[in-house]
């Protein structure tokens, strides 16, 4: 049991390394979030059961091939210390499935939450309530804060 438990341990471990190293991860999850919040926090979709669960399976894709492709491109940079046209292919190929998700991912969602009249009852409540309107820019420069801050503190490390 105890090494059951410890496998929890070592995954959390990995999609803590992938947020706080991959900004590309930090992206995603991003506007995971967000997506969620506007459809069961705020009342502007109606989407189904069924649509919810597509959705959460396909941000869960999506997520989950960025930690394979980091883990992937962690691997090669261990065995291949130089650069080879092999090592960039795996890392090309690894960082094309993540797209292939994210592209008919979204491509989903817009299938899903395309709904006009749910647009205007948005534009609607934030314009009716300023307040929510601040609150939610000031999450989205929070959120890009968190999305660019790691990878701009990353680069100046390395340029030291």
């Amino acid at each position: 049991m105890k090494s059951f438990l410890k496998g929890f341990v070592y995954a959390g471990r990995g999609v803590a390394y992938c947020i706080a190293n991959e900004r590309n991860f930090r992206v995603h999850l991003c506007f995971t979030v967000y997506m969620f919040c506007f459809l069961r926090l705020m009342d502007f979709f109606v989407i189904s059961n069924a649509e919810l669960g597509v959705l959460l399976a396909l941000c869960a894709l999506v997520l989950g091939f960025e930690c394979i492709n980091t883990a992937l491109e962690r691997a090669v940079d261990l065995v291949s210390s130089e650069r080879s046209e092999l090592a960039r292919i795996a890392k090309d190929t690894a960082a094309g499935a993540v797209l292939v998700c994210a592209v008919f991912a979204v491509i989903a969602g817009i299938v899903i939450m395309y709904q006009p009249e749910a647009f205007s009852k948005m534009y609607a409540y934030y314009t009716e309530h300023p307040g929510m309107l601040a609150i939610l820019t000031v999450s989205i420069i929070l959120s890009l804060v968190f999305v660019f801050l790691p990878s701009y503190i990353k680069e100046k490390k390395k340029n030291d």
